[in-house]
């Protein structure tokens, strides 16, 4: 049977060995064993359960939360000649009836369905009509309430099952899932514990890093710039700063899409579709996008805003390099995106989860402040206790050497439990540097010691450390609506004299970048043919496939055959024309030296039009809709300058639409700090505030809120 696996892995998908798993998963199957299979993202699980629908008979029902990933695993299945098709709601209700007819009368290997279908009796009474030897359940966290990811749609899958005619074997399938959500999924879908395959979550081809202390919209410029050529995913964390992240980079001059879920339909389609076919280099997107897209050329995920918890994160890094090939996985923090995280959270999760949610958003947050490997913090979040370093993440590569923080930490220490360690990380922060705030001066915190005591650190600074004392297990926290910290049992070492404190300061992101002309050459065949197709690129070949050809350089059939995914149906259609294609490069460049493309010399501003009553120019600028940095762009003025200008405005009672100067996620964090720090100084609201907020905002803020007052 094994032998026959082989052979279809050759036959069909031009792979000469299954990977780690597969074939465990495979055999687990072949022998009717329900089976949980963890494999990371990328890993190939779809294999295990595609290799077996073309072994059986009948046809087998694949159950996946992913519009996106139906159409594209149904297209790549279709190219390689296997019969399949999905049913989800994205089909009309005559097209849905059409397909299932053809299902019932197994016409297809394949039916890919979602999990809403499984609500409709009439749906669940067609399947029971079809020989269905096989149910692979992708996603299967999605069935945990303890998951990143609950479905409650996943709960109907057992019943759907208890109501076949026959006996399908059950393979659940999921990249992300700790040991409390992998028991829960055994416990739904009746799977031994001993039935469990799981290769481990780690991915040897993705580099991870954290930026910190950095001007994010500056990092992501020049990161852009210097992979022009490459494609990735940009996140943010809400809607408003996805809008604004396509907007400014649209303007420079880059291909970019966006995704996120105040779109319509239609317009998210669209977008993604012209991500796949590579019509666009950048995605910007929030949470919404991604999960299953199978595009395999992702060259590196950037997380603008710090996502809500490990799950997640690991999932959404894990779109890069797909194809094994070396990516990037990149985190912009900073000390406020817990804010905005903690926000969203108490917006959209029920009470009794909020709990949860909050310990896993501070397990991100310990994440970017740990000094340790990141890929084996990963690693260990997802309970593999057998871990070393990785040798390529930020902080593996980073060669600084260590500071003895002690005395500093010792500091912090001691100030959290002389204000009785029931307090947060920001007051406390704050205390330690001597902040007039009102609350402090309420509770009498300026007469503690270590009030003050590190008067020459910023808060944010302060707030830093507190942060990396978390990380290291020296500083325990409280969740509730109001979350504590208190001294661990790791700081009470430290203050006790019998634990040092060493630090880091900030590590750099990996960079990436592919200069090969003959690889140029084969991605511009790929994305001519899978225009013609209508079909993504990556569904002709992946790039490791491309890449592949540039290093053997395949100039015959069999040489081509050997060619990392190439079989005998992609050696039949496009054979021929990667060959000549290859042949007629090596006539060209016998040496095969790459050719690098001279970058262009950078624009400069305009100078500044000589204009009486400058501000009246930008006002009138203002109210035809352009934003502050857009004016100081077409007037080639200081951003500074422009808001000095809407200020004057302001107060020659001009009309200013301030609402628009504020971006919407700002604005319950300025009132929350507002409320904390009172209106009485900026500084200390801008302490509490993230970096991207600047004092003209929050002046903007407190004239809307005075105007609120008064009205």
């Amino acid at each position: 049977m094994l032998q026959k696996a082989n052979d279809l892995l050759k036959t069909y998908f031009g792979y000469p060995a299954f990977r780690e798993g597969q074939e465990s998963a495979i055999s687990a199957v072949l022998e009717r064993k329900n089976t949980l299979c963890v494999m990371p993202t990328g890993g190939g699980k779809s294999v295990c359960y595609q290799i077996p629908a073309l072994m059986l008979p009948g046809t087998t029902v694949v159950i996946s939360p992913l519009i996106s990933l139906m159409k594209d695993q149904v297209d790549s299945l279709v190219q390689l000649g296997i019969d399949a098709t999905y049913i989800n709601s994205s089909l009309t209700n005559q097209e849905a009836s059409e397909r299932m007819e053809d299902a019932a009368a197994g016409r297809y290997k394949l039916l890919y369905i979602a999990p809403e279908r499984l609500e409709s009796p009439y749906f669940t009474g067609q399947l029971g009509k079809m020989d269905i030897p096989l149910i692979a359940v992708d996603e299967a966290h999605c069935i945990s309430q303890w998951g990143h990811d609950f479905r409650p749609s996943y709960r109907h899958i057992t019943k759907m099952v208890d109501g076949l005619a026959g006996e399908p074997v059950m393979l659940a399938l999921t990249a992300t899932a700790t040991p409390m959500v992998r028991e829960d999924i055994c416990s739904s879908l009746g799977i031994r514990k001993d039935h469990e395959v799981i290769t481990g979550f780690e991915r040897k081809n993705l580099s991870f890093s954290v930026v910190k202390g950095q001007d994010r919209g500056k990092y992501l410029k020049n990161f852009l710039k210097q992979n022009k050529s490459e494609t990735g995913i940009i996140y943010a964390a809400t809607r408003k700063t996805v809008d604004q992240l396509y907007e400014n980079l649209k303007k420079g001059g880059l291909s970019v899409s966006r995704y996120h879920a105040g779109m319509s339909d239609a317009d998210r389609y669209s977008e993604q579709d012209r991500f796949l076919r590579d019509e666009s280099a950048v995605m910007v997107a929030t949470s919404a996008f991604g999960m299953g897209i199978d595009k395999s050329n992702i060259r590196y995920v950037i997380h603008y805003q710090l996502p809500r918890n490990m799950e997640s994160y690991y999932q959404e890094a894990g779109r890069a390099g797909r194809d094994g090939l070396p990516s990037s996985c990149t985190v912009l923090y900073s000390p406020q995106d817990i804010q905005v995280q903690r926000f969203l959270i108490e917006q959209s999760i029920e009470p009794n989860r909020a709990a949860a949610e909050l310990e896993k958003l501070q397990g991100m947050a310990d994440y970017c402040h740990t000094e340790s490997c990141l890929q084996e913090t990963i690693l260990r979040y997802f309970g593999e206790t057998e871990t070393e370093p990785c040798g390529r993440c930020g902080n593996c590569t980073d060669t600084r050497e260590s500071e003895d923080v002690t005395k500093e930490a010792q500091m912090v220490l001691s100030c959290i439990i002389r204000m009785g360690q029931r307090f947060g990380k920001a007051i406390t922060a704050q205390v330690l540097t001597g902040s007039q705030n009102k609350k402090i001066l309420e509770f009498g915190f300026d007469k503690l010691s270590t009030y003050g005591i590190m008067e020459n650190w910023s808060a944010k600074d302060a707030g830093s450390l507190i942060e990396f004392l978390i990380s290291e297990d020296m500083i325990g926290v409280e969740h509730g609506t109001f979350p504590t910290i208190y001294v661990a049992a790791k700081g009470k070492e430290v203050l006790k004299g019998l634990r040092q404190v060493h630090r880091k300061a900030a590590v750099r992101s990996a960079e990436i970048s592919t200069k090969d002309p003959l690889f140029e050459e084969l991605r511009a065949l790929r994305k001519q043919l899978a225009d013609e197709a209508s079909v993504p690129p990556f569904v002709i070949f992946s790039d490791a496939s491309l890449k592949d050809m540039c290093l053997k350089l395949p100039q015959a059939n069999d040489e081509f055959l050997d060619v990392s995914g190439v079989g005998a149906a992609k050696l039949e259609k496009f054979g021929d024309l990667f060959i000549t294609a290859i042949e007629k490069f090596m006539e060209e460049h016998p040496d095969r030296q790459a050719i690098f493309a001279k970058g262009d010399s950078p624009k400069k501003r305009p100078a500044a039009k000589p204009t009486s009553d400058s501000h009246l120019e930008t006002h009138k600028l203002h109210l035809e809709g352009m934003g502050v940095e857009e004016i100081a762009n077409v007037r080639g003025l200081a951003i500074s300058t422009v808001e000095n200008h809407l200020m004057s405005c302001h107060q020659q009672g001009m009309p200013v639409q301030f609402e628009k100067l504020v971006p919407e996620e700002f604005i319950p964090l300025l009132e929350k700090a507002v409320e904390e720090a009172g209106r009485e100084k900026l500084k200390p609201i801008k302490e509490l505030m993230p970096e991207e907020v600047t004092y003209f905002m929050i002046k903007v803020y407190l004239i809307m809120e005075k105007s609120r007052m008064l009205s």
